[in-house]
């Protein structure tokens, strides 16, 4: 068969197979699907390297759908490749099978979950700075878009990052069918619109017709031949492409075909092609040397700011471990990561301020094995916090740290201040959420961070706080300090980060009036060390929690979710942040909360007299 009627039958087959999978699931995207059948059937047959019976293979390309909704496709793309059966192909969207809504990595060689729109390209952006950077392998990562989606900022990032980096490894191919959901996208057909915009970030750009076998080739010919930048290839098409009653229609979106049948006789009938995509030429990932280290340590009674042991843990870390990496969103003077930047140049990646990039771009590294940490003000992980949600699904390890956190930042003001960010990570599936209180717990918690499943959060502080934690104590995700305790308690104090130190105080105040008070030092929230506060709670007349966080979903409610099974729990109060802080000294803004040492002692008083 001529090598463009075989890629015609191999797009009518990738076309009708997403209308058989849609029909059988009773939903999905066929129409979204089939206007990009031709772009696909091409890329399939004679670009993409990618040995699908070794999804593993480190040196295959990347395959990312950020329409993620056009799922139909790239199923009936892992039928032709041979990677699933015609059978699995129907099992699409029911329950138990791997074939999902939209593709997560169950199904290999799937790297992410998309289907939250404007996430696909940012990731390949990430699998292409891991290629040229990390890997230095020569694979090549190819991202499917949707017109709609350009409407999103996180594209745009995207954009600006990789035509600023200069990678000429990725290459974008737009499915430009003009009809969304709704309506008519933003800029319809307007291809050279599209172009001036990706051009201005640095990126070559090709716009064709999408249903133009011969255009398509040459375009695909042309991205894989530049070397200095970027390419996108804007391809003009139509939605439901080949089916008179839904091509270029209005109001067929994300509905199974109502004449199926009729669809598939349209299209030339059922096919059982298959394509043997090329495979990558054999490659082994480059490895960082390391040059051996000790984690730093601390006397007890140093004044150390728990951002500042997160840096120089992070530098120390890169020495023992070559596979961790470091990105930060151009505050590295804040949150210290620079110090990882000074040691390790090679494995750090400055993200600028551009938080869903560099989430996305974390995701698409440990997805090729390497080991991220990505920080940020604490605040500024709320911008990004789809990303981290999508990642979730992806089954991404990402390790998080978010810096100048709370009302104790001071002077900066409440744009700065992570009020909801213990809420916001303990809500993501599997997640682990971390504050330690001082410098050697710090060290401890960034340490076992590195091997943990699963995004984690490390909240650390602008300011200094005392070292209280021996280096050679038994730090650890689950665990807790118990600071001071007897075996006639009046109450517990539960604390984490800042209010610690007030906890303490406040302890010191309520001893002299004869009020005994356990304090522990919640440093792991998710998860909580639930056997001591279990044990507190039986042991003592009420449980007061103290935290420099929103009421809602931070450290007080872990506590009240660790204790819901109590048979005889006392009364808990929460003590948080309820009101809008201002700019002030640190000090000023703790006692303005009611989270001071002041605020604790009549807290206390009035639950020990109740």
């Amino acid at each position: 068969m001529p090598h463009n009627d075989f890629r015609h039958e191999l797009a009518q087959q990738l076309r009708v197979d997403s209308i058989r999978a849609s029909d059988a699931g009773g939903s999905g995207h066929p129409t979204s699907s089939m206007s990009a059948a031709d772009l696909m059937a091409v890329l399939l047959d004679g670009y993409l390297r990618l040995d699908y019976a070794n999804p593993d293979n480190p040196a295959n390309d990347h395959l990312v759908f950020s329409k993620g909704h056009a799922s139909p496709l790239y199923y009936a793309i892992l039928k032709a490749a041979g990677a699933i059966t015609d059978e699995e192909l129907l099992s699409f969207r029911t329950f138990g099978s791997r074939l999902e809504g939209h593709p997560t990595p169950r199904i290999p060689p799937t790297d992410v979950a998309t289907g939250s729109l404007g996430q696909g390209l940012p990731v390949g952006v990430g699998l292409a700075l891991a290629g040229k950077k990390l890997d230095a392998l020569p694979y090549r990562v190819w991202v499917l878009c949707g017109d709609s989606e350009m409407a999103e900022g996180s594209i745009w990032e995207a954009f600006q990052h990789a035509g600023w980096a200069g990678l000429d490894n990725l290459t974008a191919i737009v499915d430009v069918n003009r009809l969304g959901q709704t309506r008519e996208t933003m800029l319809g057909w307007d291809l050279d619109g599209y172009a001036a915009r990706a051009e201005a970030f640095g990126w070559k750009a090709i716009a064709i017709d999408g249903h133009d076998l011969d255009a398509i080739d040459a375009a695909l010919a042309q991205a894989t031949s530049v070397t200095d930048r970027p390419t996108v290839i804007l391809a003009k098409t139509h939605k439901g492409r080949g089916v008179k009653a839904v091509e270029d229609q209005p109001g067929k979106h994300g509905k199974p075909l109502e004449e199926p049948a009729e669809a598939v006789e349209e299209l030339g009938g059922a096919r059982s092609l298959a394509v043997t995509v090329k495979t990558p030429t054999p490659g082994t990932p480059h490895r960082f040397a390391t040059n051996g280290g000790t984690l730093p340590r601390w006397e007890i009674g140093e004044e150390v700011a728990t951002r500042q042991a997160y840096g120089q843990t992070l530098a120390e870390l890169g020495g023992l471990r070559g596979d961790v990496v470091v990105l930060d969103g151009e505050v590295s003077n804040s949150t210290m990561s620079e110090l990882f930047a000074k040691a390790h140049p090679d494995r750090y990646f400055e993200m600028f301020i551009a938080e869903q990039q560099m989430i996305a771009a974390a995701v698409g590294m440990q997805a090729r094995n390497w080991v991220p940490f990505a920080s940020t003000f604490g605040a500024f992980f709320t911008r990004a916090h789809d990303f981290i949600r999508m990642a979730a699904i992806s089954r991404a390890d990402l390790r998080l740290c978010g810096s100048h956190a709370g009302v104790s930042i001071g002077e900066d003001g409440p744009s700065q201040m992570a009020l909801e960010d213990i809420s916001m990570f303990r809500a993501i599936h599997g997640s682990t959420v971390l504050h330690p209180s001082d410098a050697n717990q710090t060290a401890a918690l960034v340490s076992e961070m590195a091997s943990l499943p699963g995004i984690s959060y490390l909240r650390t502080l602008r300011g200094k706080t005392p070292v209280r934690t021996s280096p050679d104590e038994n730090i650890r995700v689950g665990g807790s300090r118990v600071l001071r305790n007897s075996d006639h308690d009046d109450l517990t104090i539960v604390a984490c980060g800042i209010t610690v130190g007030e906890a303490e105080k406040a302890a010191d105040v309520l001893e002299a009036d004869g009020i005994r008070a356990r304090v522990i030092d919640c440093y792991s929230i998710k998860p909580i060390d639930g056997n001591t506060l279990v044990q507190a709670a039986s042991q003592t007349r009420a449980v007061l929690t103290v935290e420099d966080h929103w009421p809602e979903g931070g450290l007080g409610d872990a506590v009240l979710d660790a204790l819901a099974a109590c048979e005889a729990r006392p009364p808990v109060r929460k003590l948080a942040v309820s009101s809008m802080p201002v700019s002030g000294k640190p000090g000023e803004l703790l006692h303005a909360a009611h989270i001071d040492a002041e605020a604790v002692v009549e807290a206390a008083r009035q639950l020990v007299k109740a």
